[in-house]
This record gives structure tokens, sequence and C-alpha cells, in this order.
């Protein structure tokens, strides 16, 4: 069996009497585009952390890359890129500081950094203001600049929380673009958002989390006919979008349950 880019195996996370993840297992194939669903509270960031190594599992092992990964594994960070889910940037600094910081902390050479850097601040449409500080740019200006520092090392394996949220239209369809010409060039890709048709857009592969626990994997268009077969009247897979597996899945017993505001009834 290949090597996976990314295996999780009985991953588990509890904080106190909460269980978050519990018992989560699954592998990412090297170039894969891999979505990670689920509702709020699901357990997706708790996931996205202990696989980036933020976040000690309770029980469970993490591989990236075929090897173990823990808080100690330097080298093997070198080789992914984050954008966590609060970006954790340094605001003091102005973009092109910021971006050059990380570039040598990733260990590349100084005149690589640089060229890197420019080329990202024209590509993110971040050149127009240098002397701005990161903490007086706008929300989508700062998850551009995180995508960016993902990035600046060449990453194989990148983790994305909610990369676009509060990104543009515009902006968005750049940053598509780039994501999709990584995955040409062989990296890995673990994406978690709740915007599903930016999944069924990009996305081969696919887990959703519901309540801490994993309750579908596999490639998309396996659950889209995997769905179908269990819904009355579908003819084919192919009339099922994301949307509709994902509420077949999680959100049918939620939308029974709902009520009416009494104001609005």
């Amino acid at each position: 069996m290949e090597t996976a880019a990314i295996e999780a195996r009985g991953l588990t996370r509890r904080f106190g009497a909460l269980t978050a993840v519990e018992d989560v297992t699954f592998r990412v194939a090297p170039g894969q585009f891999f979505g990670f669903l689920g509702p709020n509270g699901a357990g997706k960031s708790t996931t996205i952390k202990m696989l980036t190594g933020l976040l000690e599992p309770s029980a469970g092992t993490v591989e990236i890359l075929g090897q173990p990964f823990g808080a100690g594994a330097l080298e093997l960070k070198r080789q992914i890129g984050v954008v966590p889910e609060g970006m954790a940037l340094a605001g003091r600094l102005t973009a092109r500081e910021y971006l050059r910081f990380v570039g040598r902390m990733y260990g590349l050479d100084r005149e690589t950094t640089n060229q890197r850097t420019q080329e990202l601040l024209e590509f993110m449409q971040l050149a127009n203001e240098p002397r701005k500080l990161v903490t007086d740019f706008s929300h989508g200006m700062q998850k551009k600049l995180a995508l960016a520092a993902a990035v600046i090392h060449a990453p194989r394996v990148l983790f994305l929380d909610e990369p676009f949220e509060g990104v543009d239209a515009i902006a968005a369809g750049m940053l598509k673009a780039m994501l999709q010409r990584m995955i040409q060039r062989g990296a890995t890709i673990f994406l978690t958002t709740h915007v599903l048709e930016i999944v069924e857009r990009l996305c081969s592969h696919l887990a959703i989390i519901h309540k801490g626990r994993l309750v579908a994997n596999g490639a998309l268009e396996e659950l889209r006919t995997g769905v179908a077969s269990t819904l009355p009247g579908t003819e084919s897979a192919q009339r099922l979008t994301l949307e509709e597996i994902f509420l077949s899945i999680v959100g049918a017993g939620a939308q029974e349950q709902a009520q009416e505001l009494s104001w609005l009834a």
C-alpha cells in the first residue's frame, strides 16, 4: 500500500469530561485534495490541531508522510504548511517582514526568502501598502497573508482551516487556482470549511465528522453513489449535490427537531 501523506489512527481528544474527538481513523493519499466536513462543534478544528501538532491527542497516533508526528518532529514540520483557525499572525510587523521571518524560520536562504516574499505579496495583492502593520489589515487581508506564510516554503502537505472566510470572490478564485496548481505539482491538501460548494469543486475525497465521530469517509463520487442508493426516488447519483449528501448524513435529525420562532410561525 502506498505510504499515506496523512494518517490518523484512533485519534481521540478529551477536555475533562468532554470528549471532543473520539476514535477517528482515516488516511489521505499523496496528491489528494481532501475535504474534512462537519457541523459547528463537531470536532473539525480540534482534529486539525492534533494533526498539525498544535494539540496533543489524548489517545491515538498521527503519521505525516509515513513518519510519526509529534511535538519533537521538527524536520517533519518543515514539510507542512498550516493556516490555523485563529491565524496567529505577528501583528506588529509589516507583511514583508512577517513573510521574511517565516521563510527564514522554515530554513530558506535569504535570497530565496526575499524572492518568494515579493512574489507572494504581489500574488496576494498585499504589496501596495508596504508600511502597513499586519494588525491594521482587514480580516480578508490577514487571511491571505496567513496562506502566503503557509506556502512560502513549498510544503508537501498543507492544512487549511477555513481559508476562504472573509476573502472576497476575486481573491478566492485566485487562491483556488493556486491550490489546484499545488495539487498538480504533487502536494497534498487537507481542507476544513463550511462552504460545501468549495469542497465539491476542489476536493476528490472527503470525510465527515459529527459529534466527534467520523460518520463518512471516501471518494466524493463513492459517497454520492452510496447516499443516492438510500434515498427513495433518486434515479441517478449525479443528481445529488454535496449539500444533499451532507444533510442526508448529519442533518436530517437536526432538521426534524428544529423549532420555529413563535413570532415568525
